[in-house]
């Protein structure tokens, strides 16, 4: 099968990605070998030249990686949307969470809250200063560390109410997984794929990425918690 196409992602997309390269591998003969760290560290070490194939991040990380020069210009290519998941720990109280106004209750009464880095952090974060009570939730609020799932934390009962994507809470051990973000509050982060600069083998990276958007990638994809992009 020759050398191994040679990638990195942000956890997000670590099931996923790994249940595609094997079937890549098996209809291609092309092996493929993805590490999954924090996508800000991901984004670092793609950033630094560090001799990668190609990158799989949130879509506006893979857009600045463009613009610094270190993945190819045209060469994003858009692979799904994930949406944010809320969790307890397993055998806790589920509070409701089915609306807007359900969940900000739910998330005043929370002893602790969990969220991840990147982009559906961020956005978490926005969506409490609309509801005009992140200062009430100061010191609350928890940020899992770089490649640390928010499951763990919830599992570990270091959060109360944890809120990642969807795909990383799917088949966590120790939660239950009690809704998505009601209507109005939805998170979802597009994660898309981009040759780095880096690569000699920039025309088999683009052949992969289409692929990956292609609809022999699509069951893959619903199974993992997200939709094709």
């Amino acid at each position: 099968m020759g050398t191994p196409l040679k990638g990195i992602s942000s956890m997000a997309t670590r099931l996923l990605l790994a249940e595609l390269a094997a079937a890549y591998r098996h209809s291609a003969g092309v092996a493929i070998e993805i590490e999954s760290v924090g996508g800000v560290d991901a984004a670092r070490r793609v950033a630094a030249g560090e001799a990668f194939d190609v990158v799989i991040l949130a879509a506006d990380a893979i857009d600045k990686l463009v613009a610094g020069g270190s993945v190819l210009p045209g060469s994003r290519a858009d692979l799904v949307r994930s949406p944010v998941a809320i969790a307890v720990r397993e055998g806790a109280k589920a509070p409701d969470v089915s609306t807007e106004a359900a969940l900000r209750q739910a998330v005043l009464e929370a002893s602790t809250l969990g969220y991840s880095t990147g982009p559906s952090g961020n956005a978490l974060l926005k969506l409490f200063d609309v509801w005009g009570i992140a200062d009430a939730l100061r010191g609350r609020i928890v940020q899992a560390a770089a490649g640390i799932p928010v499951a763990q934390l919830v599992a570990d009962g270091q959060v109360e109410l944890g809120f990642q994507q969807a795909s990383e809470m799917l088949t966590a051990p120790g939660i239950q997984v009690i809704g998505a973000m009601p209507p109005g509050t939805e998170i979802v982060t597009t994660f898309s794929g981009g040759v780095c600069a880096a690569s000699s083998r920039s025309e088999a990276v683009r052949k992969l990425l289409a692929y990956m958007q292609s609809s022999a990638a699509t069951e893959a994809k619903r199974r993992q918690g997200m939709e094709p992009a």
